[in-house]
């Protein structure tokens, strides 16, 4: 857990940098909040000392971690007056929180009451290590717009994908029924 944490103070120096404009020295802080993040299971794995709580503590410090990178960057489009950059960092935003919902509510859904997920059809491409690796390789080659143009498709698409599996899924195996969750006639959505 200590070594999420370190990740996740690496990663809010990346956020001031990127807040001022200066990008390979954020791409490098990330490449080494990176390291912290993928060292910390692994090392906790060797210690014998895994849990279920470090595995929910590190994909907490994940999100924060996403979240004030994309803050950094919009910030810094702010200041240099430069909109659709700003505009494309938010939907990028949106897409990096959406993947991570979609997945963990299609992960959660229950079908002909036997109490299973139903699982198998929400992962692809645009995972966060994949998310990272684009966002270090704009920071250190001083590309970020291209990255953010995929970062603004690539997540939001997957997500819909996700959302039109999940719906078909759910029909083969017969989920018009009522959710548990709402009482008849108060279902949402219909």
């Amino acid at each position: 857990n200590m070594l999420s944490a370190l990740g996740m103070v690496v990663n809010l120096a990346a956020t001031a940098w990127f807040a001022t404009g200066h990008f390979v020295p954020a791409g490098a802080a990330m490449l080494v909040g990176g390291g912290f993040d993928w060292l910390d299971g692994a090392v906790a794995r060797v210690q014998g000392r895994a849990s279920r709580f470090g595995e929910f503590l590190d994909s907490s410090f994940d999100c924060y971690s996403d979240l004030v990178l994309f803050a950094g960057l919009l910030v810094y489009y702010a200041r240099v007056n430069r909109f659709l950059f700003a505009v494309l960092v938010c939907v990028a935003m949106a897409g990096t929180v959406m993947i991570g919902y979609a997945r963990a509510r299609s992960d959660s859904l229950v079908a002909h009451g036997d109490k299973q997920p139903i699982q198998g059809f929400n992962r692809g491409f645009w995972e966060r290590p994949e998310r990272i690796t684009l966002m270090i390789l704009g920071a250190v080659t001083n590309r970020m717009a291209p990255v953010l143009w995929l970062l603004a498709i690539g997540p939001n698409l997957s997500v819909v994908a996700t959302i039109l599996r999940a719906r078909r899924k759910i029909h083969l195996m017969g989920g018009r029924q009522r959710s548990q969750a709402h009482p008849a006639g108060t279902m949402q959505g219909q």
